[in-house]
């Protein structure tokens, strides 16, 4: 292997995924050496802090807290550092002086990848980020070339592990919200501070990425509707399950015609009931899905591992040896495919279905009312579901009822949602869920 020709490679961040990269590129040295055509040669790794304790024994030679330095000198930069800076500048700064560039920044490129994306053009470099969504799933790249003759209409994801673990937790053992939270915190599912991944935000950040790819367009995170999970209870966990669903936080996008006859893309990130027959119901645990529907393809899925420190360093690597084969061979650098601008569509324009839990009189017409002003915004009723409740105090009875609609608007749907609860005989909304799938 004397004979091949050397690039260097930075790294920049050595956590979880950071750590896994480095112990790969220098213990499948040779691995990589022959499937690349070049060695691979991790010229050093950019820390904050040079004496934190890391998961692998990596030769301290390599550490180094100047980061501009190593990476104007590098062939080859992994930016496993997240947030945006100073990541964006050492990825501009690296581009600039001819580095392809591999990241796992979902934040970054959600929010400003098309600086990126056109500062690599400029430099003909490229940009990759398999990493940035779903770990370990091979989706991107798949997205972006293997069905790039075809037309995707709909993509569903289950993007965070955190998220998924949680409700599978609250689904399988009938916990609460906060209860497999913290279990979730005791495995290293969810970080100290949850927010992120509770809110949906990491989740918005991937929908926007899967969605730019998906529909040859500059989706950013300001395109996503965001909706976490801290409002799903038990009660509707428990609910679901009894009317044959799971609850699940998708990532969705999907291409719309509105009611004025536009065409565009809804992106949006919130809790949903699926079917227990539907693929993505039995994604359990901290694991990721990613559902794909297309006009030819018909319908595919993505399943795999969606965190972990080796599971993405696995798909860091795939990008890394697929730049790394271009420079070897020559040609330009691939980093996006947007071919137009299909516009962003707000969230009342999707068609979906609600959940919709109330809480209600126990008297004589209840039932047809809320029937007739689901009819007067022009929302079909598909389930409903009553159960008499006695107040032990009061010997009050009030009735629990359960409503799934048909698939109508989100705005007329949300406009129903908000005129039933004027009503006199309704003591509390408690919960409006969106199902998906039927």
């Amino acid at each position: 292997m004397s004979e091949l020709r050397t690039l260097k490679v930075a790294l920049l961040g050595c956590g979880n995924v950071g750590a896994q990269v480095a112990r790969i590129l220098i213990d499948d040295a040779d691995a990589l050496a022959a499937r690349t055509g070049a060695r691979l040669e991790l010229q050093g790794i950019a820390v904050r802090n040079l004496d934190a304790e890391r998961d692998v024994e990596l030769p301290k030679e390599l550490f180094t807290t100047d980061a501009e330095v190593l990476v104007k000198d590098a062939d080859l930069v992994i930016e496993l550092m997240g947030g945006i800076e100073p990541a964006r500048t050492l990825i501009l700064t690296a581009m600039r002086h001819g580095a392809c560039v591999v990241s796992g920044n979902k934040a970054l490129l959600a929010q400003d990848g098309p600086t990126l994306y056109e500062e690599a053009d400029k430099a003909g470099v490229q940009l990759s980020y398999e990493a940035a969504v779903a770990g370990a799933i091979p989706i991107l790249r798949p997205i972006r070339d293997s069905l790039s003759g075809d037309r995707i209409t709909r993509v569903l994801g289950i993007v965070n592990g955190t998220t998924n673990f949680i409700l599978d937790q609250m689904d399988s053992t009938g916990a609460q919200f906060a209860d497999a939270l913290a279990e979730a915190q005791r495995l290293g599912y969810a970080e100290a501070d949850p927010t992120a991944d509770i809110e949906g935000y990491d989740a918005a950040a991937k929908a926007a990425i899967l969605a730019s790819l998906s529909f040859h367009t500059r989706f950013a995170l300001e395109d996503v509707s965001c909706e976490g999970i801290t409002s799903v209870t038990a009660a509707d966990i428990a609910a679901a399950k009894e009317a044959g669903f799971v609850i699940k936080l998708l990532a969705i996008a999907e291409k719309l015609v509105d009611e004025d006859g536009k065409t565009g893309v809804s992106v949006r990130v919130h809790p949903t009931l699926l079917p227990r027959e539907h693929p993505l119901a039995a994604v359990r645990g901290a694991f990721n899905a990613v559902f794909i529907e297309a006009e030819n393809a018909g319908e595919l899925m993505f399943y795999g591992q969606g965190a972990g420190g080796t599971p993405t360093a696995s798909a860091v690597l795939g990008d890394l040896v697929s730049a790394a084969r271009r420079i070897v061979l020559g040609g330009p650098g691939r980093t996006e495919t947007t071919t137009g601008h299909v516009p962003s569509l707000p969230i009342d324009a999707a068609v979906t279905s609600y959940y919709i839990g109330l809480d209600v009189a126990d008297q004589p017409g209840v039932l047809a009312r809320i029937a007739q002003l689901f009819a007067e915004h022009g929302v079909s009723i598909e389930i409903m579901r009553q159960t008499i409740h006695r107040d032990a105090d009061s010997n009050v009875e009030s009735a629990e009822l359960r409503i799934v609609t048909h698939r109508a608007r989100e705005a007329a749907l949300a406009a129903t949602v908000e005129a039933v609860r004027r009503l006199d005989v309704i003591n509390s909304v408690t919960s409006v869920l969106r199902v998906e799938g039927v």
